[in-house]
This record gives structure tokens, sequence and C-alpha cells, in this order.
């Protein structure tokens, strides 16, 4: 039997650099013989697709149920599967991003956690940040691409809302969560800073740590 995959999620504000530190990351795994799958959310599945479609006029309580249902089928027939046969698999976005977008939205913070307490946890949780004025000028430049987009307080408040989720994540059972600052670093540097945590969790496999939430550069 394959020896199991690791799961790894990687969230953070709109325009923190996710896509491209998805790169450099699922690069740099490669590059050392891991096989990687990369997934997203929401994700490509029926429930996924409705999600995206819809994102613009559904909201609230209804929009966090929706995105709860699309996840937990996603890991179901998808992302567990991937880590039974031994693949590390990378999803862009997860739970931390409901604790922050459906809070956004107006959804209490309890309602999210009971709404996801049997979703799988990650064996890694990445959470990118960024100053929010870095943030706001990305926005800008490439232009808004969801009704979030349009609030100039936004950035603000999801730098805020993430570094609150790093520490819920911890305390609802994932075992490891990092905090990356993009404005910082390079990707590159990002990926590196990842893989090296990811090196750390492979050499302590047989012990069985306390959860912790580390920062980055």
């Amino acid at each position: 039997m394959s020896q199991r995959g690791i799961f790894i999620t990687l969230d953070g504000p709109s325009g923190v650099g996710k896509s491209t530190t998805l790169q450099a990351l699922s690069d740099a795994l490669t590059g050392q013989g891991i096989p990687v799958r990369r997934t997203l959310e929401p994700s490509t599945r029926e429930t996924g697709r409705f999600v995206s479609e819809n994102f613009a006029h559904i909201r609230g309580h209804a929009l966090a149920c929706l995105v709860a249902a699309d996840r937990y089928q996603h890991v179901e027939h998808e992302i567990e599967p991937w880590l039974t046969t031994g693949e590390t698999v990378v999803c862009d976005r997860y739970l931390a991003s409901s604790l922050v977008m459906q809070r956004l939205d107006g959804v209490p913070l309890q309602f999210l956690v009971n709404l996801n307490a049997d979703v799988l946890r990650p064996d890694l949780a990445v959470i990118l940040t960024a100053d929010p004025r870095l943030i706001a000028e990305r926005i800008a430049s490439r232009g808004p691409r969801n009704r979030f987009h349009r609030d100039p307080t936004a950035p603000d408040r999801e730098v805020s809302l993430y570094t609150e989720a790093a520490k819920i994540l911890t305390g609802i059972g994932v075992p490891n969560v990092l905090v990356v600052n993009t404005g910082e670093a390079t990707p590159k540097e990002v990926a590196e800073r990842i893989t090296s945590e990811l090196a750390a969790l492979s050499l302590a496999s047989t012990a069985s740590p306390s959860p912790s939430t580390h920062q980055g550069p």
C-alpha cells in the first residue's frame, strides 16, 4: 500500500500572490520527486461550478452552506482518494477562506465552524499575508474580479480576518499552520519556506507534536 500523501492548503487575501506561490511550490515539490496534485475551491465539480457561477448574487448563510457542501464532496471524491494513493495534494483556498470570506458576508464565526466541523483537516495550512496597501495596489492594477474587490476596506479586513483565522485553525484541529508574508519574500522564497516546513513535518512524523502556528518571513 502507498504511503498516505500530505494535504496542504493555501489561503490568503485576494491579490496576495496565491497563484504565483502555488506554481512555485508545485515546481519545488516536483523537483524533489514528490508527486503533486493541484486543486482548488470552489472545486470543478458540479456544486463548485454552481458556486462560482452564482457567487455574485448568492450571499450569506446560503453561500456558506453551498461552499461547505462543495468542500465535503471535493474531499470525498477527489482529495481523499488522491491522498490515499500517496499524492501530495495542494489546494488553492480551503477552510481558512470560508472563515474569512463568509464572515465578510455577515455569517457568524460559530456557524462556519459548526458547518465545517467534519471536513478533512489539512496536514499543513499555509496562510499568505501582506500589507493591505500592497494588496489594494495589486487589485487595482488587475481590476476587480468579484464583488468584494469593489469595497475599498476589504484588504484591511481580509488581512485582519486571515490573521485571526490562523489562530482559529489551530483551535479546531489543524495540526500545523504557517503564516508567510509575501510582501517580504519572492514566490520562490515563500515556496522554500513551505517546503522547509514540510521537511520538518516529515522528520517529526513519528512524534505527536502539539498544534502550532508559525510565522514565516
